[in-house]
């Protein structure tokens, strides 16, 4: 009997170590641009939070992710690439809160390594010998680099619509193409797998990226720590580093 009330004692003191505390999950839909920094960013704020919160990431384009949400997909926090879609998720009541706006991103063209089409700027993408990438026009993307187009009265010879800006930068690393217009954030994270050509006055025409925490949070508090987190001294840090304004 002695030895039994020793053994529940330990158990219920847990040998002086307290209880073990299961780390929080949030689940996070984000614009498939943000996937290198958010998985930096997920890293550093586990790393703070406390209790330890789990981020795990969906990334793909914002219209497709805000179609889900829309249609009750789960999750806790949505970052879109634009303000347009962002009020998709707002209008149809699906958002807690007030997005916040926490980076912007501009348009440059990409071109494979040595640039062998010589594509110089805007215009070289109306040369109907070139392959050249857009984005889709229903993503953000698309339209950023249409409204560009347009304000540089540039009618592209468009030989593909991509569904998101990755599967872009990815066929012109792989030579599929002459040029694409992309985000600034996705030419740097190629590194040397691509070159871009600047265009002048792109910056200027800025996209931005807001987040919030969805209606349908797990997880609600953990979910405004994370956006909170992106828009800190740390989270901004983070973002600039790569790419992004």
């Amino acid at each position: 009997m002695a030895l039994a009330l020793l053994g529940a004692v330990a158990m219920a003191c847990g040998g002086g170590s307290g209880p073990v505390v299961e780390p929080a999950t949030i689940t996070v839909l984000a614009a498939a641009s943000l996937s290198e920094a958010f998985t930096e960013l997920g890293t550093a704020f586990s790393a703070v939070s406390r209790p330890v919160v789990d981020v795990r990431f969906s990334f793909g384009p914002s219209s497709g992710l805000a179609r889900q949400i829309v249609d009750g997909a789960p999750g806790d926090v949505f970052a879109s690439a634009d303000r347009e879609t962002m009020e998709v998720v707002v209008a149809a009541g699906a958002a807690r809160g007030h997005p916040q706006d926490f980076a912007a991103n501009f348009m440059e063209i990409a071109v494979p390594p040595g640039n062998p089409a010589a594509v110089s700027g805007l215009s070289g993408l109306a040369r109907p010998e070139l392959l050249v990438g857009l984005c889709a026009p229903e993503v953000p993307c698309g339209r950023l680099a249409r409204q560009l187009l347009a304000t540089a009265e540039v009618t592209p010879a468009i030989d593909t619509e991509e569904a998101d800006v990755r599967s872009l930068v990815t066929k012109i690393e792989a030579g599929e193409l002459d040029a694409g217009l992309v985000y600034h954030s996705d030419v740097a994270a190629a590194g040397a797998a691509v070159h871009a050509v600047v265009v002048p006055g792109a910056d200027q025409v800025l996209t931005r990226y807001p987040a919030v925490v969805l209606e349908a949070a797990a997880a609600p508090s953990q979910a405004e720590a994370f956006v909170d987190f992106l828009v800190s001294d740390a989270g901004r840090a983070i973002l600039v580093a790569h790419g992004f304004r």
